[in-house]
């Protein structure tokens, strides 16, 4: 019998978890987050100078999408769940002001604090949209490029999240996701446990059934890049992490057509 989460309850906290992560940079969280933690991951040093270090400061992310992404000049891309808006900021500078970024969170203070940084940088190819990754305010194929970074592991819906990035991507378009995966599955008491969800733990998915999904969306899975480089802070995420190999993964994957 499938576990089920309480989804009000998981929007609420993890809603409630990321307005800290705007707001309390330097707060206490079962993840690492900030500079250190990218340069690690493998952002380029040059383009985090470039973008807002609030941003920076801010970033929450569990691989560097960007290493598969190959974003191109003039491209359009999504990112899901764009929170303080490092990665848009990153795309914006790659894809050029020919190009444009939108980011779609669904917490206010991410947003918020977002397009202030936007606003403040002049990075006038990004824009942000209040929305769920589930249900996509977009038509279809408006998109070059779909990324995300440590986001899909919290949602309770990750087929309709998939099934909704193929639908905006345009023929040969790309989803580019770091995200936190099982070698195992997790047992019921986890994946129920709404406070494990919101710390990325509770919601991962066995990597296998990842792919899966991704690929019963209609999308190609082309490369799949463990991000070792990527750690829990808290013993209990660790604990999770060493019993059932909950990882950092990076995935490409392509819509058919040219």
């Amino acid at each position: 019998m499938q576990a089920v989460i309480d989804q009000q309850e998981l929007e609420a906290k993890v809603k409630d978890m990321y307005r800290r992560v705007a707001d309390e940079p330097h707060g206490d969280f079962h993840f690492e987050m900030g500079r250190a933690l990218a340069e690690r991951l493998g952002y380029d040093r040059t383009e985090l100078d470039r973008v807002p270090q609030a941003a920076v400061d801010s970033f929450a992310g569990v691989g560097c999408p960007f290493l598969l992404a190959d974003l191109r000049r003039g491209e359009q891309v999504l990112d899901l769940g764009s929170g303080s808006g490092m990665d848009t900021f990153v795309a914006a500078l790659q894809v050029g002001d020919e190009g444009h970024v939108v980011g779609i969170d669904m917490t206010d203070k991410q947003l918020t604090k977002a397009r202030r940084l936007a606003h403040e940088g002049e990075f006038s190819n990004v824009k942000y949209v209040a929305g769920h990754i589930e249900e996509l305010p977009f038509e279809d194929a408006m998109f070059d490029v779909v990324l995300s970074n440590g986001v899909v592991n919290l949602s309770a819906g990750k087929d309709d999240v998939f099934r909704e990035a193929a639908r905006v991507l345009r023929p040969g378009g790309r989803l580019v996701l770091s995200d936190i995966v099982t070698d195992a599955q997790l047992p019921e008491n986890i994946v129920c446990n709404t406070n494990l969800w919101a710390a990325c733990i509770g919601g991962a998915m066995q990597r296998d059934a990842y792919r899966d999904s991704i690929e019963s969306a209609g999308l190609q899975v082309e490369s799949v890049r463990d991000n070792p480089q990527y750690a829990f802070l808290s013993r209990s995420a660790q604990n999770a992490s060493g019993q059932y190999g909950v990882k950092s993964v990076t995935v490409l994957a392509r819509k058919a057509g040219s």
